[in-house]
């Protein structure tokens, strides 16, 4: 007895129905339905990364502020963070050279400079130094003296007489790091 597998074809169609090409309204409705809760979940996932990325920038701009100024008060020598907006970058110096060259070493990274650039982090990479104003002058270095007191860095260097700000923005996000005058208290806000 020989079992035949095959479909049988009837004046040249198959017996099985629905094998015409194409796709039902109500498959290609649930397609759509998924697409659009994919697209749902997704698109507030990357509008967060931004948002994200942006919070740990200006939470590390905070540390390294507090590094430097914590640096000064251990070494008794003044420390600085110079900010190079054009560039997306910051440094830490020791002294009063405020070139990316004569950037302290880094204490975790080894053998490096202390030198955080945001264009070249891809875990920050949407981040964007927008503007830095220690003074009022648009100086993008502040200096700690050996009291942790804050002042505009630079040839001239003066003591805060206003809130210094860093301003970051990512996404079309901005969050805005302080210094205060006199105490060199360092916040964030939005």
């Amino acid at each position: 007895m020989h079992w035949n597998t095959k479909p049988s074809i009837v004046q040249g169609r198959s017996r099985y129905r629905g094998c015409e090409g194409g796709f039902t309204l109500i498959e290609l409705l649930i397609v759509i339905v998924i697409l659009s809760i994919a697209a749902a979940i997704v698109v507030p996932m990357a509008s967060s990364a931004a948002s994200m990325q942006l919070r740990s920038a200006a939470n590390m701009v905070a540390a390294d502020l507090e590094y430097a100024k914590s640096l000064a008060l251990g070494t008794g020598q003044r420390h600085s963070v110079v900010f190079d907006a054009a560039n997306e970058r910051y440094w830490i110096v020791g002294g009063t050279q405020y070139a990316v060259t004569d950037a302290i070493g880094h204490p975790v990274k080894k053998g490096f400079p202390y030198v955080v650039d945001f264009a070249n982090d891809p875990r920050l990479g949407q981040v964007e130094v927008v503007d830095t104003d220690f003074n009022g002058s648009g100086n993008s270095i502040v200096s700690f003296d050996s009291l942790g007191s804050p002042y505009q860095g630079g040839t001239t260097p003066a003591p805060l007489n206003s809130e210094g700000v860093i301003t970051l923005q990512a996404g079309g996000i901005s969050r805005t790091v302080s210094v205060e005058p006199v105490t060199g208290f360092v916040s964030i806000s939005d």
